[in-house]
């Protein structure tokens, strides 16, 4: 079955940097794009980037444009997001995200948070 495990979240002071993995199985890892969520308390779940499935392409929201970076290892089975400058509105629960056949998967999550 499809299992899709976040790690690396943690508390960071704003200005700070986090690496966050996604450890995927139960499909062809390589042949998918793989996409990162969030959801702050109170607020909706939101997109935050996608990466294609050879990592030729990318695309962010435009809150986090110029500060995170999504990349994969498909020989590793996964999915990385570098998020720099870190601010206190990117605190967040973060999700990774993999769509097969017109069905939706997400990890557990891994909690973010951007305060001093």
């Amino acid at each position: 079955q499809v299992q899709l495990v976040e790690s690396g979240g943690g508390l960071v002071q704003p200005g700070g940097s986090l690496r966050l993995s996604c450890a995927a199985s139960g499909f062809t890892f390589s042949s998918i794009a793989m996409s990162w969520y969030r959801q702050a308390p109170g607020k909706e779940r939101e997109f935050v980037a996608v990466i294609t499935s050879a990592g030729v392409s990318t695309n962010y929201a435009a809150s986090v444009k110029g500060r995170f970076t999504i990349s994969r290892d498909n020989a590793k089975n996964t999915v990385y997001l570098q998020m720099n400058s870190l601010k206190p509105e990117d605190t967040a629960v973060y999700y990774c995200n993999v769509r097969l056949a017109s069905l939706s998967y997400w990890g557990q999550g891994t909690q973010v948070t951007v305060s001093s």
